[in-house]
């Protein structure tokens, strides 16, 4: 359907009463039932209209598609699949988004024009993304698709489609490469050794970050003569990059460094640029060899344009006069604070941010008395040839996650001694015979500062698969009200459950045997259940029966 120039979906929209609602419309606006909560975009079935009937609700604002629209879901993907580029992976759809997040180090590159006029198609899509040329790191967010309302008009997608097809992905990550680079520091009476081996340190620590490294340094003389020795000698090894900083700011092509490339027979492609600090950055080249007469910001570990051209060089995203002159929106750095430490210690900052990925931190209960094993303790009990409890350890150890912290109680040395060759953290709770949610208390209690989020995990339950783990750590969003996350197979609720660090002060509250239930029961708005293939999450080992029956 188009309107007033704009292309809409034709799906019926409308307040109706609940004898005229079909089976497969879609609830507008969230409804408390007792016992239950049907949320904003449930589909509903026959089941659930006839539990809205018994409630007594007379009427219901809801949607219906019809055979020109695609469901939200559908659609996000959609046009995911048709913009999204290398070493870049999609969420899973849900409420009509899909995130793109980052599988490596790198810097983004978006067809900004192309973006911008897919934008245009129809209101109902949009696609949000980080700047271009954004520093990212993995399983960081760089793009969001969503679809507004609860269909697209399947025209539209096809519009997508065949605007993109053919063309160069519309959003790509260039990872970052390892290159090697080599400075020249020219020298006047004056120039101290404490300035020179400060200026080489910050420059080795700029492309360390980078996945780089500076692989020499010499130094000479502020004359052309000099410089120009030096880049003729320098350039028979090839390095990927040559950096010159010069004791004397360059403030002109004709001044010594453009004047000593050129005697070396190599060219300047860009002198100056709209980059503020960076102004005085040179750009040439001499065989194949990038060529940066680096500004004096470059000594200091702020954010300048210095920095930009760096990244791009070492993403191999080719950098001329025309891409430095179009760096003036947004060039203004005057106001950003220092930078951030190395890889490994990022920490937001301004254009050319690295964000770090949230910081999950595992945490299995392994204190219960194993009532129902006769005399024994089942985590200690061997499993399909090891003891019960290693298996959500290694399960946890092949995901790659933060170091797991585990809550003892229950013959604690044992379970200690047998932990003692593994990568955790140990915490002793002696009021184990209190419940559950005594161990949970205490585990919660020792989280570190950092962590956004607890994985609860259960000793008992070793059949949990690996992708189901990593599953709701990708799914866990604050932002988009996913901060309880709880796997279902076959519509039932399983464990682990993934918890948001805002809720940690409830979960101190929490007494009994009732682990996280009140938490789930209290927020649903804040429960994203993430379906998965996995039978083992409603699996636990309680008794020798249980063991025998899943031991082959």
């Amino acid at each position: 359907m188009v309107l007033g120039g704009k292309r809409y979906n034709r799906m019926d929209f409308a307040k109706k009463t609940i004898a005229n609602i079909r089976p497969g419309a879609i609830l507008a606006h969230s409804l408390a039932l007792e016992g239950r909560r049907l949320k904003k975009g449930h589909i509903l079935s026959e089941t659930d209209l006839s539990l809205i009937r018994q409630s007594g609700v007379a009427s219901l604002v809801v949607a219906e598609l019809q055979d020109e629209d695609s469901h939200e879901d559908l659609a996000a993907d959609q046009i995911a699949k048709a913009i999204v580029g290398s070493n870049l992976m999609l969420s899973r759809a849900y409420t009509g988004r899909v995130n793109l997040l980052a599988q490596e180090h790198g810097l983004l590159a978006i067809d900004t024009l192309l973006l911008n006029e897919l934008n245009q198609i129809d209101e109902a899509i949009t696609v949000a993304t980080l700047p271009n040329f954004e520093q990212v790191v993995p399983n960081q967010m760089v793009a969001t698709i969503k679809v507004i309302p609860f269909a697209a008009s399947k025209e539209s997608l096809l519009d997508w489609e065949g605007r993109t097809y053919g063309q160069p992905k519309t959003i790509e990550l260039r990872p970052f490469q390892r290159k090697r680079a080599f400075l020249v520091q020219t020298t006047l009476p004056g120039t101290t050794e404490k300035i020179l081996d400060k200026t080489a340190s910050v420059l080795d620590w700029r492309l360390q970050e980078l996945g780089s490294s500076l692989i020499g340094e010499t130094r000479c003389s502020h004359e052309v003569e000099a410089v120009r020795e030096q880049i003729e000698h320098l350039a028979s090894d090839k390095p990927d990059i040559f950096l010159v900083s010069g004791a004397s700011a360059i403030t002109d092509r004709r001044d010594i460094i453009p004047s000593a490339l050129e005697a070396a027979g190599g060219t300047v492609a860009q002198f100056g640029m709209p980059v503020d600090p960076g102004n005085l950055l040179m750009l040439g080249n001499i065989d194949k060899t990038q060529v940066i007469g680096i500004p004096g910001c470059a000594r200091s570990p702020k954010i300048n344009g210095f920095d930009w051209v760096l990244q791009r060089l070492c993403a191999d995203i080719a950098v001329s006069g025309r891409d430095i002159r179009a760096m003036g929106v947004g060039g203004l750095l005057k106001e950003i604070p220092t930078r951030p430490l190395p890889r490994g210690h990022v920490a937001e900052h301004n254009r050319g941010a690295v964000k770090k990925s949230r910081n999950i931190v595992p945490l299995i209960l392994a204190a219960g008395r194993s009532s129902r094993m006769e005399n024994g303790n089942k985590l200690l009990t061997v499993f399909r040839d090891r003891p019960l409890i290693l298996h959500i350890m290694e399960t946890l150890a092949s995901c790659g996650m933060a170091q797991p912290s585990v809550v003892t109680g229950h013959q604690y040395r044992d379970v200690e001694a047998l932990l003692a060759d593994h990568d955790v953290k140990l915490i002793h709770n002696p009021d184990f015979a209190d419940g559950m949610s005594s161990s949970l208390r205490r585990g919660i209690s020792h989280m570190p500062l950092d962590c956004d989020g607890v994985l609860v995990c259960l000793g008992d339950m070793p059949m949990v698969s690996s992708d189901t783990l990593e599953k709701l750590a990708v799914e866990f969003d604050p932002d988009e009200k996913r901060e309880i996350c709880v796997p279902v197979h076959d519509g039932r609720r399983g464990n682990p459950v993934l918890i948001g660090r805002r809720f940690f002060s409830e979960l101190l509250e929490i007494r009994g045997d009732k682990g996280a239930r009140e938490l789930i029961r209290a927020y649903p708005d804040q429960v994203h259940e993430v379906p998965v293939q996995d039978g083992g999450i409603l699996v636990d080992l309680d008794d020798r029966n249980a063991f025998e029956r899943l031991k082959d």
